[in-house]
C-alpha cells in the first residue's frame, strides 16, 4: 500500500471512478498500515462534498 498526495480533487466524466486528482504523487510506501485501513472512493467523495468521510 502507498500514500497518495495530490493538489486538488474534482469530479470527472472521463475516469471510471468519477473522480480526478490534480498532480497526484506517491508520497511513501505504507508497510505500517494494513489494507483494511486504506481509504476508499467514499472518502474521496466526502472530500468533494467539503467534509471528511469516516
Amino acid at each position: 500500500m502507498f500514500e497518495l498526495g495530490f493538489e486538488g480533487i474534482n469530479r470527472s466524466t472521463r475516469h471510471k471512478s468519477g473522480i480526478a486528482v490534480r498532480f497526484p504523487r506517491m508520497l511513501r510506501i505504507r508497510s505500517d498500515k494494513p489494507l483494511h485501513e486504506a481509504d476508499t472512493l467514499q472518502t474521496l467523495e466526502g472530500l468533494l462534498e467539503g467534509r471528511a468521510a469516516s
